[in-house]
């Protein structure tokens, strides 16, 4: 137990100024060096990204740029979105949710610069399919060891993801009467279907996975916000207000001070949309393109989905209903289901929530264990990533024993890892980044308007 506080003292402490300086300055950094591109060109993403998503994709690569996105946005969102910020809140207050916009908003920058490197530096393994991620431009990197390292702590980070990630959902299935091991049983069947697949299985499941749960929740979402329309103003008021003040005591919440705003808003920020974390660009490594700022532009869409839309409804369902206030944090994971219940009525709220969970803890799950399978591959080779693959599975398994509060702390102080080796090597190689980013906008072919 002693060593599992000095564990959750290092995370609270990384998670303050620290990830202040290195993940939210290196993305306002990256942000300037790359000309504000994700506010200036911003439109124009989106056209090319959510607008352009079922066109043929020219180039090389093994699945299609959507495919390749969707996966990403499969690991994106996920428990993170439901469960994540109603603990976000629950632990930091209100004002944990403002950081959270704050990390996305730089976060553009920093995700379109590892997809970009990721692209550049991605091999073709031995069974001719295209892999990279953060460990393959890092091993490119002014310090090439940051490349193993952070394929270790990446892959030793993924297991605690796992059981983060099904703990949430058995939390929620336990509020429909359904019993935690059917419910685990359940998932761990269909997860392990879907992993066995292999590279083509995943991204065809997430394709088509990821747009129907993301509309789905979100029109939930916003029919929840619709009957408690009077108080939307005040949360986001809220919101603002205890992003640079303390949050008082009230009811089920025990008080925040701006720093825990500022920790859990970032961390959560950053699980969820993964800018920093240099992970996303595993799946984003196999998409067909031409050239890489063409894959990066996903990243300005991968976040603006992920945490502008589905985190902020998450939070304004929490914030208006008030259920943020009653319930306890180490029950944070159930807030959305008592909000939609409130709403809605008790048994279909929390049904809407709980398939909803089902489907982000799903593709969450798939995605970060072929993640995860791609540092063993870098570091041991193909044999003992299907080995991992095993070893991930188990961890599903152990979901049940974690409390919530103390396996998120975990997982801080693992990601932290991951996130130090990853952004020292992305601020050592934005330079690259800006060059790509100059080569497409500059590019009649790609940008129309250069050539005006």
């Amino acid at each position: 137990m002693k060593f599992l506080d000095i564990l959750i003292n290092w995370a609270n402490w990384f998670w303050g100024p620290p990830i202040l300086i290195l993940l939210v300055g290196g993305g306002l950094y990256l942000t300037v060096r790359l000309g504000f591109f994700q506010f200036r060109y911003f439109g124009y993403i989106l056209k090319q990204t959510f607008g352009g998503m079922f066109k043929k994709s020219d180039g090389e690569g093994s699945v299609s740029a959507f495919a390749a996105a969707a996966t990403a946005l499969a690991s994106c969102i996920g428990g993170a979105n439901i469960v994540g910020v109603p603990v976000a809140i629950a632990l930091g207050g209100p004002g944990a949710v403002f950081w959270m916009w704050v990390t996305a908003l730089v976060g553009m920058a920093t995700k379109f610069t590892e997809i970009t490197l990721g692209i550049k530096y991605r091999e073709k393994n031995e069974k001719g399919e295209f892999v990279g991620g953060a460990m393959y431009y890092l091993k490119n990197s002014p310090l090439p060891f940051l490349g193993p390292l952070f394929a270790f702590f990446l892959m030793i980070e993924i297991a605690p993801s796992i059981s983060t990630q099904t703990l949430t959902f058995i939390q929620n299935v336990e509020l429909l009467g359904i019993s935690k091991y059917v419910g685990l049983g359940i998932f761990f069947i269909i997860v392990g279907a879907i992993v066995f697949g292999g590279l083509k299985g995943v991204a065809r499941f997430c394709e088509i996975a990821v747009p129907f749960m993301a509309a789905f929740y979100i029109l939930g979402g916003l029919i929840v916000i619709a009957f408690n329309l009077k108080h939307v103003p005040g949360a986001f008021a809220t919101i603002f207000a205890h992003a640079f003040s303390p949050a008082a005591a009230v009811g089920g919440f025990s008080g925040a001070a701006v720093a825990q705003a500022m920790r859990n808003g970032i961390a959560r920020g950053c699980y969820s949309n993964e800018a920093g974390m240099g992970t996303s660009t595993i799946a984003h490594a196999s998409a067909t393109v031409e050239i890489p700022a063409q894959q990066g532009l996903w990243a300005v869409f991968e976040i603006f989905v992920d945490t502008i839309i589905v985190c902020t409804v998450t939070a304004i369902v929490v914030l208006v209903s008030g259920v943020w206030t009653e319930i306890p944090s180490d029950l944070a994971a159930t807030m959305p289901a008592q909000a939609f219940g409130a709403a809605l009525g008790a048994g279909f709220g929390s049904t809407i929530v709980s398939v909803c969970l089902l489907l982000f803890v799903i593709t969450t799950v798939v995605a970060i264990i072929f993640f995860g399978e791609k540092q063993a591959e870098f570091l041991f080779g193909h044999t003992v990533a299907i080995i991992c693959r095993c070893v991930y599975m188990v961890f599903i398994v152990l979901g049940v024993v974690f409390n919530l509060e103390t396996a998120y702390s975990l997982l801080d102080f693992l990601l932290g890892l991951v996130v130090i080796t990853n952004m020292i090597g992305v601020l050592l190689m934005g330079g690259q980044a800006v060059e790509m980013k100059n080569q497409y906008f500059k590019d009649p072919k790609y940008y129309p308007k250069a050539n005006k």
